[in-house]
């Protein structure tokens, strides 16, 4: 894995970069774990628009991924390490030694060839799945429940990872990517290692099209809006001052709080990043 740049032959090749590709092994998915996946451009079930900023951009299929890793003590071989468009992360095709076939997030430094396995009891290795309690302390780990059953829903996108730092009354205690240490069941599974394709963050997109590419429309700015379409608009030439950066609908864009004051995950957090004034 690795990142490339490009030669400026034009200025948006200057600081466009893009992955070698290195690590990828397959360029065909597996066809029995294809779904199509249908563009709303960000539009719900009623047809409005509920997320701004996106139509357009390249087709693709959803591949079926394995969050809740419940095929437990049946050893699988990785197949491939292939793109996947639909996240950040890297996925591995696993096949079974009964014949299945599944995908699963790539863990940094997973390979082909490489024997896996989820169960309660099996080996602390990289690339299993097991519960929290049979994880010794210190473990980094990915793809972790947040209930048990439900399937891995913290720490799936690329580079990222949480620590196991303790255990007691039932509950252990990890340390997330955001820096919050999490209460979270022990009988709740979690895959060992970090989350591959760390170095996702460091690309740069170099030119608009490129996000077109992903789906993303131009943003416009409220300020070059009129009255009667923004807070922020209207005016006979730039504005300074006069209010704090606000939405189309007047909600704080830069500082406000975004959480909600009561949420039933905040009983689970024993310590915030952040501390809270007093």
């Amino acid at each position: 894995m690795g990142i490339k740049k490009y030669r400026p032959i034009t200025p948006t090749m200057r600081y466009k970069t893009g992955f070698t590709f290195d690590e990828i092994t397959s360029t065909k998915p597996e066809k029995s774990l294809l779904e199509p996946r249908y563009q709303k451009a960000g539009r719900n079930n009623q047809g409005r628009i509920t997320c701004r900023h996106r139509g357009g951009g390249h087709k693709r299929h959803y591949r079926i991924i394995d969050f809740k890793r419940n095929k437990h003590d049946i050893p699988a071989k990785v197949a491939s390490i292939e793109y996947d468009p639909n996240r950040s992360a890297r996925i591995a095709l696993l096949h079974y030694v009964d014949g299945e076939k599944r995908y699963i997030l790539a863990p940094l430094g997973i390979k082909v060839g490489d024997m896996i396995v989820s169960g309660q009891n099996v080996e602390v290795k990289l690339g299993n799945a097991l519960a929290l309690k049979n994880i010794p302390l210190g473990t980094v780990i990915h793809n972790i429940e947040f209930k048990a059953g439900r399937g891995g829903q913290l720490a799936r996108s690329a580079g990222a990872y949480g620590q196991l730092v303790a255990k007691e009354r039932g509950y252990a205690h990890v340390k997330m990517p955001s820096g919050d240490v999490h209460l979270i069941r022990l009988e709740c599974f979690a895959t060992i290692g970090q989350v591959g394709n760390t170095e996702h963050s460091s690309i740069v997109g170099g030119k608009a099209g490129r996000t077109r590419w992903r789906g993303i429309r131009p943003t416009v700015r409220g300020v070059v809006m009129n009255p009667v379409d923004h807070p922020m608009g209207g005016g006979e030439a730039k504005t300074s001052g006069g209010g704090h950066p606000v939405s189309p609908w007047g909600v704080l864009a830069k500082g406000g709080k975004t959480r909600k004051k009561r949420k039933y995950s905040d009983k689970y957090i024993i310590k915030a990043k952040k501390k809270k004034r007093k």
